[in-house]
C-alpha cells in the first residue's frame, strides 16, 4: 500500500476531496453494521490532567474518550473528507466571511437529563476562545436555535475549524461537572473512569445519530504506556484494537491492519472489528472517531 500525500486543509474544504484515506481492505466488512459488542482498545495514556476538558493535551486515551465517544462538536469532517452537521445543522457566512449564523440541532440531550440549547453554545465558545477561537470577536443568541458569531477577520474556512475535536460543547449550567464527570451529548455516556488508566462508556439508548453511528453496545478504553504491551495484547486478543507507531512488537501481521496505511501508521485493528470502506486520517483512529464509525464483524 502507498503512502498518500496529504492534501492542504484549505483545499480540502474546498474541494471536498479526502485527504490520506484508507480503503479498508484485510479488515472484515459488511453492508448493514449491527448494533452489538464491545470496542476495546489500548491507547497511550493521558499526559497532564484527569478532567474531560478537550482543551488540555491528554494525549490519544482522554481524545478518544471524549471526542469520538463522549461529547460532539458542531461540525464534523466526515471519513471522505467532507464537511457535516453535528449539533449544528447548517452554516452561512456573510460576503466577508466575517459574521456567521449557525442553526443549532434541535430535540438534543446532554448525558445529564438537560436539552442542548443556544446558550450551551455561548458558554463553550467563551470557554474556547482563550485558546482556538481567540478570534471570535462576538457571540450572540439569535433565537432558540439559531447563534451569531462575529469574528476579527473573515475566515471562510470557519466552519471546517469547529470540527477541531477539543472544540467540544459543553453544558453551560453545568460546564465544571460536565468536564470532571464527562457530560455530553455523544453516543457513549460515561460509566467508569479512572483518569489515565481506564474508560467504559455504555451506548446512550436514543440518539440522534441512530442508525448511521455508534453499533457498539459498550466502548473500553485501557492505557498502557508500554507500545510492546500493547502489541501484545492485540495479539493474544485482548483488544480488538492498540495505539501504535511501527510493526516491531506485532511480529505476525496475519488478521491485523495497520491504520491509515503500512509506512505512516497510528494504530493496529485485528480484523475482529469491521470498519467503513474508507477511513480518515486526519486524526489518529478514524479521525478519533473509531466508537461512533466501527463495528463487530
Amino acid at each position: 500500500m502507498t503512502r498518500r500525500s496529504h492534501m492542504d486543509r484549505r483545499a480540502l474544504f474546498a474541494t471536498g476531496a479526502a485527504a490520506a484515506l484508507l480503503a479498508a481492505t484485510g479488515v472484515s466488512a459488511q453492508a448493514s453494521p449491527a448494533r452489538r459488542g464491545r470496542l476495546r482498545a489500548a491507547l497511550s495514556g493521558a499526559r497532564r490532567t484527569d478532567s474531560f476538558d478537550a482543551r488540555q493535551d491528554h494525549g490519544l486515551f482522554m481524545q478518544v474518550a471524549t471526542v469520538g465517544a463522549v461529547f460532539d462538536t458542531l461540525t464534523e469532517v466526515a471519513a471522505d473528507g467532507t464537511l457535516h452537521g453535528e449539533l449544528s445543522t447548517a452554516w452561512e457566512g456573510d460576503a466577508r466571511a466575517q459574521v456567521w449564523t449557525l442553526t443549532l440541532r434541535e430535540n438534543v440531550d446532554f448525558h445529564d437529563g438537560t436539552r442542548f440549547s443556544a446558550q450551551d453554545v455561548i458558554a463553550s465558545f467563551d470557554l474556547h476562545r482563550q485558546t482556538l477561537l481567540a478570534d471570535v470577536a462576538r457571540v450572540s443568541v439569535l433565537d432558540a436555535q439559531r447563534v451569531l458569531v462575529e469574528l476579527h477577520e473573515g475566515d471562510p474556512h470557519f466552519p471546517y475549524r469547529l470540527s477541531d475535536p477539543r472544540l467540544v460543547i459543553y453544558p453551560a449550567g453545568n460546564m465544571a461537572a460536565a468536564m470532571s464527570d464527562g457530560i455530553g451529548t455523544g453516543l457513549y455516556r460515561v460509566q467508569r473512569f479512572q483518569p489515565g488508566r481506564h474508560f467504559l462508556g455504555q451506548r446512550v439508548a436514543q440518539h440522534y445519530k441512530d442508525g448511521r453511528a455508534g453499533w457498539f453496545d459498550t466502548v473500553e478504553l485501557v492505557a498502557l504506556s508500554s507500545s510492546a504491551v500493547r502489541a501484545e495484547a492485540l495479539r493474544d486478543n485482548y483488544v480488538d484494537a492498540a495505539e501504535l507507531s511501527d510493526t516491531s512488537d506485532l511480529a505476525d501481521l496475519s488478521g491485523i491492519t495497520l491504520l491509515p496505511e503500512t509506512v505512516s501508521m497510528t494504530a493496529a485493528v485485528s480484523e475482529r472489528l469491521a470498519l467503513p470502506h474508507h477511513t480518515g486520517s486526519r486524526w489518529p483512529l478514524d479521525n478519533l472517531r473509531a466508537a461512533e464509525r466501527w463495528w463487530m464483524a
